[in-house]
């Protein structure tokens, strides 16, 4: 029985040819620098919660951009100790901004990051085939 390299059996007939008008543009002219990728890694993780989701359309839709936490409980349905929680990881992502009142505390969005995420996600049309 005779055995065969697979690579010479599979290329040794191919020829070597310079394409003048590449179809595809090249791979990594869109590529993520590791440190970005890194970041909007955890984002993609913290935005990975349905709760946390909610909450950001919440804050979202307010007229005046923020809202006390107090009022988030209700239209979630979650207990006051978990909004708290989802809010604390949203706050420490870098996705909220907070100030206090008095006992309250307000939250609005911080518009940054979510940039940051839609210019990455700037994903060219995909043709079909």
């Amino acid at each position: 029985m005779m055995s065969y390299n697979i690579d010479v059996c599979q290329y040794r007939d191919m020829k070597t040819r310079k394409l003048t008008n590449p179809c595809c543009s090249p791979l990594l002219a869109g590529a993520i620098e590791p440190e970005s990728a890194a970041e909007m890694a955890t984002l993609f993780r913290v935005l990975g919660e349905p709760a946390r989701l909610q909450l950001l359309g919440l804050i979202a839709q307010q007229p005046e951009g923020e809202i006390c936490a107090c009022d988030l409980v209700e239209p979630l349905g979650l207990s006051q100790p978990t909004v708290s929680h989802h809010l604390k990881v949203l706050y420490e992502a870098g996705l909220l901004d907070k100030e206090r009142r008095g006992t309250w505390i307000y939250y609005r969005l911080v518009p940054e990051p979510f940039e940051r995420l839609r210019a990455a996600l700037a994903i060219p049309q995909i043709p079909q085939p």
